[in-house]
């Protein structure tokens, strides 16, 4: 019994050991909680039961040349009850009136509110919903009722807030105002277009609110106030002009359409600014209908064809190793280089005829051996040319993506014995539409080359934050002589040369067509199509605008797929209506910044008209600037009134009815 009472006293020793043991690293676990770790774990409760959130700031707006709004944020608001918070005769005594002032502003009668308000309280409910989707205006009326007036702990209310971009102007020129998200799928910001290239003046500063958990995933505000106001972004006054960017999506449109064509792109550029006044880029969709899905004019590098001829002619003319002159034989529209033939598009060749006519033919022998027979022994020169003309380089524009540009060179390793013949007509180099406009811009201006611009200056509210300023690349792309000649024999192209079908004896362009084959290189020329491009300005003799029009894949089924035919109309159908058709007077009236409706008032006066009729058309489903013009040309006094943007929808006086001098017609656009 002894040996035993002696284990079991070791036994109990032990056991007491250990509690004690246990109990000083209780202790000790206790106080590291306490005062080493005490400040991370109060910091982690509190993290789970109160939390600062983030309240985006508002987007600055961004505007067209002319004041309307492009892009601009709409703030949704949603409110919820905590049915928990108010007291219960402070429930009692507003719970009535409250349902009653939400009726006046929501689609439920009084009695489902109040039913609903009732049921809430009794289940405790914390986060009842109100309403969502809802105006600042509706947010204020509701904010404002009985109850809610008292606040988020002593009313219950409780409010949540979203930012929502929206384009007044629909989905025309969508691409080029672009959008700045979060992809969902990755987390990870992705943009396009002014809305992305100046994210950093347009997001402004969020704000951050203190909010405390009340149920799984529901938080509410611990206080009315912010922990920090957000700060809203600056406004982005943009380079477009709504007018002439209609004009320009539409006339693309048309084309596209009618010749079923895959996708295309127009630029339409202020010539001394080189401000972009209209942009359009519009792919075809699996329905046939066309939308704004790839910024084609400045991401897309392509063969450019017989545009850029120019380089060749310039080239030339600066190095004087010819003139317009110069005569040379077409070969019967067929000559080789390398055992490789170039061709050109009219059977037979053109004969012998000037470097000037060549160009204006758009003979791709003629000028092809004008390159290769002054250039083959130093192909360098050339190239040089191309260099100083700034083809060789991207723009450097504010958006992302853009196209690279491919000239070879003679050091390159894939130079061959056809490079310089073939660039002589616009293959075996790449450049984006963009590149191929401002360069025939800078010929319109004088010589001097100027970089496209898409925005012209940054406002908060009145004050300038910021301009930008005309940026000039190359002051002389050439020598007065050089660029007297050139422009003669571009506005030649249009009057008597492959931009004949452009001509018109009331008003001048000048410009040149291309035609070019791509993805001709492929084994069996798989996949090969024709893009079809005009590149030019006008007026010719003073040059207000250039323009450039590229539609790739044209149906080929009745053997149309030029320049002239496809892309010309475009460029002559903006021009015109730029200059005929445009409204003598514009009024806009700008409403309130923040509300996207804008109202577009144009007053007529007494015009020459081509069109005499005494009774008003039926201008249902045409473009709005489409009948803006017509009526303008009808021989009478009469003023017209435009709201909206797109197509016709209502007109206030009826087709058939007989015209009133001094009369408006109010025209609804969809």
């Amino acid at each position: 019994m002894a040996v035993d009472d002696k284990h079991i006293s070791y036994r109990i020793y032990l056991v007491a050991v250990f509690i004690f043991v246990m109990a000083i690293a209780i202790v000790v676990k206790l106080t590291n909680i306490q005062w080493v770790e005490g400040d991370h774990y109060r910091q982690l409760a509190k993290q789970r039961t109160v939390r600062n959130f983030i309240i985006p700031a508002n987007k600055g707006n961004i505007y067209s040349a002319d004041g309307s709004l492009l892009a601009t944020s709409i703030p949704n608001y949603e409110i919820r009850f905590d049915a928990k918070a108010p007291k219960q005769e402070t429930f009692e005594k507003y719970v009535k009136v409250l349902s009653d002032s939400l009726a006046t502003v929501l689609d439920r009668p009084a009695g489902y509110y109040e039913q609903e308000l009732r049921k809430a309280r009794a289940n405790k409910n914390r986060y009842y919903l109100i309403a969502r989707k809802l105006s600042y205006t509706e947010y204020v009326k509701i904010k404002g009722f009985p109850l809610f007036n008292l606040g988020a702990f002593k009313g219950g209310i409780i409010i949540e807030q979203e930012t929502v971009r929206k384009h007044p102007i629909g989905k025309i020129a969508e691409r080029t105002i672009g959008y700045d998200k979060i992809d969902p799928a990755t987390g990870v910001e992705v943009g396009k277009g002014i809305e992305w290239a100046f994210k950093s003046y347009l997001n402004g500063k969020d704000g951050k609110i203190l909010k405390q958990k009340i149920a799984k995933g529901q938080w509410k505000p611990i206080r009315d106030v912010n922990e920090v106001d957000p700060i809203d972004g600056y406004d982005v006054i943009s380079t477009i002009d709504v007018f002439i960017q209609d004009i320009a999506h539409h006339a693309l449109l048309k084309q596209l359409e009618e010749y079923e064509a895959d996708h295309g792109c127009v630029v339409v550029m202020e010539t001394e600014t080189g401000h972009v006044k209209a942009i359009s880029n519009l792919g075809r969709q699996e329905d046939g209908s066309y939308i704004e899905t790839t910024n084609y004019a400045v991401a897309e590098s392509h063969e450019p064809g017989s545009t850029f001829k120019l380089v060749d002619l310039m080239a030339i003319l600066e190095d004087k190793v010819a003139d317009t002159s110069t005569v040379y034989d077409s070969h019967n529209g067929i000559i080789k280089y390398y055992g490789r033939s170039v061709r050109d598009s009219h059977n037979g060749g053109y004969g012998k005829v000037s470097l000037a006519r060549g160009f204006e033919l758009s003979s791709n022998t003629v000028m092809v051996q004008a390159v290769y027979d002054n250039y083959k022994n130093n192909p360098s020169k050339f190239v040089d040319h191309i260099k100083n003309f700034g083809l060789d380089k991207t723009l450097g524009l504010h958006f992302k993506g853009e196209g690279r540009a491919i000239i070879p060179h003679p050091k390159d390793k894939n130079w061959s014995g056809v490079s310089l013949p073939w660039m002589a007509f616009g293959y075996g180099v790449s450049v984006t539409p963009m590149q191929t406009l401002t360069l025939y811009n800078a010929v319109a201006n004088n010589g001097v080359m100027v970089k496209p611009q898409f925005v012209s200056e940054i406002k908060e509210w009145n004050k300038t934050i910021k301009t930008f300023d005309t940026e000039v690349i190359n002051p002389k792309i050439c020598s007065p002589e050089t660029l007297k000649k050139v422009r003669a024999v571009l506005q030649n192209v249009v009057k008597k040369g492959t931009g004949s079908k452009l001509y018109s004896k009331d008003f001048s362009m000048a410009g040149k067509t291309g035609t070019a084959m791509v993805n001709y290189g492929k084994a069996g020329r798989e996949g090969m199509y024709y893009a079809s491009s005009f590149a030019g300005y006008f007026p010719a003799d003073h040059p207000k605008y250039s323009c450039i029009v590229v539609v790739h894949k044209p149906n080929t089924a009745n053997n149309n797929y030029y320049g002239a035919d496809v892309a010309g109309p475009v460029f002559k159908r903006i021009a015109q209506k730029i200059f005929t058709d445009a409204p003598s007077t514009n009024k806009i009236k700008q409403l309130d910044s923040k509300i996207p409706k804008q109202e577009i008032s144009y007053e007529k006066y007494d015009l020459e008209s081509r069109k005499k009729t005494n009774q008003i058309p039926n201008l249902k489903g045409m473009p709005g600037m489409d009948a803006v013009a017509l009526l303008e040309n009808l021989n009478a006094k009469i003023k017209v009134k435009v709201i909206g943007v797109g197509k016709v929808k209502k007109q206030s006086i009826q087709a058939g009815e007989t015209i009133i001098k001094n009369t408006t017609i109010v025209l609804e656009l969809s």
